[in-house]
């Protein structure tokens, strides 16, 4: 990978611990509260859920806050849980508030990003709402890795489309024949940098057909190939 000289990251899922700082996030608001369901068992039910309401946001089917809704909503709904759609939005709101700042990263995360800072210019590609995703990154000490950060909302679209990859090319001066885009999104991440003309590493902790795209379970293997 000698041609490669930028290095674009997908945020959550693959540098920042989101499902780690979720669970966090929620246990306090359910403290503050006084929700009555244990929040293991709440982010057991929300967890598909979230992932699926984030598969429609992404392919524009619904919008950010039919998202941050619906996906509690439906939570609460299967665990037969009642309550109010007023406290639902206070939760919705209370949970974009505190969730960037928990800071929780990847093993190895700030470890790496060091290492590769030396070697490559690095970027963030995000899908993540704007107004949370800088927060998280400030407050989990990575910014300063990174030379542009972008997100999907900045762009008007979302990732896999290539426009939001067209535009962090540009921002970056760089071109897809030396860049990588690293990601936890098979869809998102790896094929929409492909299908730029990009290379791509998935970041999966479990296996799965990445159908010849290199893959790694742990950040730390990125020194293998980078």
């Amino acid at each position: 990978m000698k041609h490669i000289k930028h290095l674009f990251f997908d945020l959550d899922h693959t540098l920042w611990d989101f499902e780690k700082n979720s669970e966090l996030t929620f246990k306090r608001i359910f403290e503050e509260q006084h929700i009555s369901i244990h929040f293991k068992d709440f982010i057991k039910v929300y967890s598909p859920i979230n992932i699926r309401y984030w598969k429609l946001y992404r392919e524009n089917e619904i919008t950010k806050e039919n998202l941050r809704y619906k996906r509690l909503k439906d939570t609460f709904d299967i665990l037969n849980f009642s309550i109010t759609d007023g406290l639902i939005h206070e939760i919705s709101e209370a949970y974009i508030q505190y969730l960037p700042y928990f800071n929780h990263l990847f093993l190895g995360a700030e470890d790496i990003l060091s290492y590769l800072k030396d070697k490559y210019s690095l970027h963030i590609i995000t899908n993540g709402f704007e107004e949370v995703q800088k927060i998280k990154m400030d407050t989990s000490k990575i910014s300063k890795y990174f030379d542009v950060i972008v997100t999907s909302e900045s762009v008007g679209v979302k990732k896999p489309n290539p426009k939001v990859f067209e535009f962090a090319l540009a921002q970056a001066k760089a071109t897809p024949k030396e860049s990588l885009m690293i990601g936890d999104s098979y869809e998102a991440d790896i094929l929409g940098a492909l299908n730029v003309g990009m290379e791509a590493i998935h970041f999966a902790e479990i296996d799965s057909d990445t159908n010849g795209v290199l893959r790694i379970k742990n950040l730390e293997e990125l020194k293998q190939y980078l």
